[in-house]
């Protein structure tokens, strides 16, 4: 038995989003087409002290936020951080690393980086050289992994050609496997079902259906909570740019309609967002499939039973509502391949093929991805195409939580939460109009009506500042949105107790288009506030297109280097949040310019000095694309 389990491939994964996931299937996939048998598993599924018994493991890790570990890989990380472990503990072992990133980000693909270098410190052997993975690449993170899959068979049929009985090239066709979907939908019969649905409240009906359905979707990342934390209502829908100023910002203000949850400043709310009634139903109606269906959806085991019994029945169109993005995300390559041996029309069939094709993909990603095609208007592209639910529900992206930074304090605001939100909206390049699915929903909510918004909390990147400790902050755009927060809470405390003061800087295009929470920026800097330079803080803003020469939040901070310089000294934390392009890097280059002139020290001594408060915790960056 154990002579078998090593003679498998393990393939492990740590994903956040669902890329890491997507990415380890369609390795493990390529491993099946060419007869070499396997395991895949999330890393928080896998024992990391039976990792010098495998002969080959190959590693697919996506890198979040500022170069952090997805929550599923932090014990495995952990562990392999011991000291205990000798770095002959993996001699034996060989590894491939593969990692999803995002080259905009400073600290690109780090995760893959230094979980390559620690497999080596312990004597693992490496088939190949990592591949990383692109967000930024035209064709996304398949525009390497292609090629690093193609060198893995080659190099890996030389070291262990057992793996591969006839060659990495000899593929088996998918006949053999497309009639297997990884899920198994059970039809119930609504005699049989719990009555206790229609005798709850409507909220009480709404958190166990969202509950059930999201808990037996196959994209669930094993650290989902399914069930929201909070229900929340819009009270408030407030627009603070100017109309027609080419942004739409929004404040929104929500009302708790379940428990009042306490959060802390920086925390994090995420809200599953509605999809269109209208979309909903053409999915339901293109796919034939009967809206008022109790179904529930279980993994496919190998002996065919299913553990049906312990799963709360949901209607189909709750389903599809609730965990079945249709009308936003782009289906991946897969959905693509899995169509064409459903299409009835031969032209349609062999488009599909191709798209799936290495030689397709870059036109696959013009169709698909440049265009942002959402799964509903490829179904109507490819109109011959009748795919079974099942792997519909397999393949039809997660509909995702998205997640917004709090820009309330809860002491002031103890029964509510504020969000600072753009309403996304873009036009292609064929010139469709498109939209994102959360703001634009939250737009477009009436403060009148009374909408149920399930939500969850957590903590973000931006650890809660003690009323003590002096911050320096920096949030040009929506990234003042948990800055907000900080000044609201630090504000009221000064009331009671002595603070210490706060530097912010902010920036935007223009002063009389989109200058965010102008009026509560500027009260705060002036009689005292907890932003005036009277009590040793101060608000500075830049506004970049309001003269010939552009001006941004970098430029504001160095003309108050010395201010900076004499905070930095006093033991602040530099709290950054807004854009993932280029705004960290910069603003982190003009705080070591800083530190360099103000402390009379090299680049070099400065950068390492700024490294040294990420280390210590008064550096926190939190940016989003």
């Amino acid at each position: 038995m154990e002579e078998q389990h090593r003679k498998k491939l393990l393939v492990l994964y740590a994903s956040q989003t669902g890329n890491a996931l997507d990415a380890a299937e369609r390795i493990a996939r390529e491993a099946e087409r060419r007869s070499c048998p396997l395991t895949l598993l999330s890393l928080d599924q896998y024992q990391p002290s039976m990792l010098p018994h495998e002969e080959v493991v190959i590693f697919v890790v996506s890198t979040t936020g500022q170069g952090d570990t997805p929550d599923s890989m932090k014990v495995f990380w952990k562990y392999l951080l011991q000291r205990s472990l000798s770095q002959h503990w993996l001699k034996g072992t060989l590894y491939a690393v593969f990692g999803l990133g995002d080259s905009s980000y400073q600290k690109y693909n780090f995760v893959a980086k230094k979980l390559d270098k620690r497999l080596m410190d312990l004597g693992g052997t490496a088939i190949i050289e990592r591949g990383l993975g692109d967000d930024q690449h035209p064709s996304g993170y398949e525009g390497s992994l292609d090629p690093w899959m193609s060198s893995l068979w080659g190099m890996l049929n030389i070291i262990k050609p057992e793996f591969f009985p006839n060659g990495p090239d000899v593929v088996i066709q998918d006949k053999v496997l497309i009639d297997q979907p990884k899920v198994q939908i059970t039809y119930h019969n609504i005699e049989n079902v719990d009555s206790s649905f229609s005798t709850a409240s409507d909220l009480t009906n709404l958190d166990i259906q969202i509950g059930s359905a999201r808990s037996m979707h196959p994209g669930k990342l094993s650290s989902d909570k399914c069930r929201p934390d909070c229900f929340l209502k819009m009270v408030r829908n407030l627009p603070l740019t100017r109309p027609n100023g080419g942004k739409d910002v929004r404040h929104f203000e929500f009302e708790f309609v379940s428990n009042a949850i306490e959060y802390d400043t920086g925390d994090v709310l995420e809200i599953l967002p509605g999809q269109e009634s209208a979309s909903v139903d053409a999915f339901i109606r293109r796919c034939n499939l009967d809206p008022d269906s109790l179904i529930t959806v279980n993994p496919r085991q190998m002996d065919g039973c299913t553990d049906s019994n312990s799963r709360v029945p949901v209607k189909l169109r709750t389903f599809v509502e609730f965990t079945m993005d249709i009308a936003s995300a782009s289906p991946r390559r897969y959905f693509f391949e899995v169509m064409s041996f459903f299409a009835t029309a031969e032209h349609e069939r062999e488009r599909l093929q191709y798209f799936a094709s290495p030689e397709g993909r870059d036109d696959l990603y013009q169709y698909n991805q440049k265009e942002r095609r959402t799964v509903l208007e490829v179904l109507e592209d490819f109109s011959s195409v009748q795919m079974p639910f099942e792997w519909l529900v397999q393949l039809v992206p997660p509909l995702k939580r998205r997640a917004f930074s709090i820009s309330s304090s809860h002491l002031a605001h103890p029964n509510q939460v504020h969000l600072t939100v753009d309403v996304v909206s873009w036009t292609t390049p064929y010139k469709r109009k498109k939209k994102g699915l959360c703001s634009s929903w939250l737009a477009a909510l009436d403060p009148q009506d009374v909408t149920y918004i399930p939500c969850w909390i957590h903590k973000g990147g931006l650890p809660t500042p003690p009323p003590s400790l002096p911050l320096v902050l920096v949030g040009p755009g929506t990234g003042c949105a948990p800055f907000r927060g900080f000044v609201e809470e630090r504000a009221l405390q000064s009331e009671t107790n002595s603070v210490a003061p706060i530097i912010f800087f902010f920036g935007c295009r223009n002063e009389d288009i989109d200058f965010l929470y102008r009026d509560f920026w500027l009260s705060h800097s002036q009689n005292n506030g907890v932003l005036s330079e009277a009590k040793g803080g101060g608000f500075y803003v830049a506004f970049s297109r309001d003269q010939p020469q552009k001006v941004y939040v970098q430029h504001k901070m160095r003309e108050q280097s010395q201010r900076i310089w004499n905070l930095l000294a006093q033991g602040a934390a530099i709290y950054i949040a807004g854009s993932s392009t280029k705004m960290p890097a910069d603003v982190t280059s003009a705080f070591e310019d800083i530190v360099s002139k103000e402390n009379e020290v090299s680049r070099e001594d400065a950068a390492r000095w700024i490294r040294s408060l990420e280390k210590y915790g008064r550096f926190h960056v939190e940016a989003w694309s």
